[in-house]
């Protein structure tokens, strides 16, 4: 409560009437841009709803840590009164990155190298959740909410979830991720395959169960590249480690390979059939894993996408312009959606909301179609016979 006072307390002179003072505002979605954008919007008086599908504050936050970016995601946290809180929680020393090659010999060791080793700072999903999660007025997001359906109801939006509850609302915003059900209320164009595949797996008690690959790790990040093949392995600070394989696949290969994902024998006799010639080492990771094996097919939206912006309904994060993660930006892209649209939506430069969803989208769209062009040619890249060199040359340059 103390926590809530204060951020009330911080922000009420600088409430003023706006664009979305007398609006209903829906984020269908609670990751890191769904929940930035309600921060901002609350910190600028705004009625604002986070429904997200997770039941419950404390599921399980999956996935590598996330190194923010000062231009876009720390831009954000600063801007919404957050970095203090960031810098609390961040982990020092875990954007250390190894290259190695494909027998675990470090060929470059960028904590070494790199002039500033804090430009980009490590912080894992869940502690980053749970400060933005610890920002928002109490009841702002509402838990096992999984969308079913929307409607256009005179002028708002009726959203129905699965659990039967619907809620309405005059702008929705959809921060839903790849598989955005908003999306299609706004275009129907459809992602690109990249031709690359991800299996993601993970090690509870990394330095117990794969010692080799943790002392190796060092708490920091490993790229192993070779055969136009990768394996990206990311300590977190609970002591589990999350690695992804990547390699160049057909795209319906994750349903016409034959494996049973939640099988680890099967992953891994798949592993060292297609990483023949790997180091045995790189095998611990299979051995004491957990068995739910993720294959992830990498999408990318079309470089020259584009819709006509609605009055009451936009798009942000990998909703609007999903990315492989091989350049490490789709969560900064999406903090900084959430930034700029806020702004937009605040400012008293536009006449209408619908003027300033427009503007926001435009410059959305030229911004994410610059950084997916740039996240491609590193996919291409660290799946090339030059992988390595390409990797060394761009980190001295």
């Amino acid at each position: 409560m103390l926590c809530y006072l204060k951020i009330i307390i911080m922000n009420d002179h600088s409430i003023t009437k706006n664009l979305i003072s007398d609006k209903k505002i829906a984020i269908l979605g609670g990751g890191p841009g769904g929940l930035t954008l309600a921060r901002l919007l609350q910190m600028n008086g705004a009625d604002v709803k986070v429904y997200e599908r997770d039941a419950h504050k404390d599921v399980r936050v999956q996935g590598a840590t996330l190194d923010l970016h000062d231009e876009s995601g720390l831009k954000a946290l600063r801007e919404a009164g957050l970095i203090d809180a960031f810098y609390d929680n961040y982990r020092p020393g875990a954007d250390k990155l190894y290259v190695t090659d494909k027998n675990a010999v470090v060929v470059h060791n960028e904590d070494e190298d790199r002039e500033d080793a804090t430009s980009r700072p490590e912080i894992d999903r869940g502690p980053l959740r749970k400060i933005l999660l610890d920002s928002l007025a109490p009841e702002t997001v509402v838990w096992d909410s999984n969308f079913s359906s929307m409607e256009k109801i005179g002028e708002q939006w009726k959203i129905t979830f699965k659990n039967t509850t619907s809620a309405m609302a005059d702008i929705v915003i959809g921060a839903d991720g790849a598989n955005s059900k908003v999306r299609p209320f706004l275009t129907p164009i459809q992602p690109i395959y990249s031709g690359v595949t991800m299996v993601e797996g993970k090690v509870y008690d990394s330095e117990t169960n794969a010692p080799q690959i943790h002392k190796l790790l060092n708490g920091g990040k490993i790229f192993a590249l070779g055969d136009e093949k990768t394996l990206i392995i990311s300590s977190k600070g609970d002591g589990s480690l999350v690695f992804y394989t990547g390699k160049k696949e057909e795209e319906n290969w994750t349903h016409n390979s034959g494996i049973n994902f939640s099988n680890k024998d099967e992953v891994r006799a798949w592993f060292e059939k297609e990483f023949i010639g790997w180091d045995p080492i790189w095998l611990e990771l299979f051995e004491k894993c957990d068995p739910d094996f993720i294959p992830r097919p990498q999408y990318y939206m079309p470089l020259d996408q584009t819709w006509d912006a609605q009055p009451d309904l936009t798009l942000l994060g990998d909703a609007a312009h999903l990315m492989p993660p091989y350049a490490g930006e789709g969560v900064n892209m999406a903090m900084l959606d959430a930034l700029e649209l806020s702004q937009y939506l605040t400012s008293a430069t536009f006449p209408d909301v619908h003027s300033a969803i427009q503007e926001y989208e435009t410059i959305m769209r030229l911004r994410a179609s610059q950084t997916t062009q740039m996240t491609l040619e590193q996919t291409d890249s660290l799946h090339s016979e030059n992988a390595m060199e390409n990797l060394i040359n761009m980190f001295t340059e």
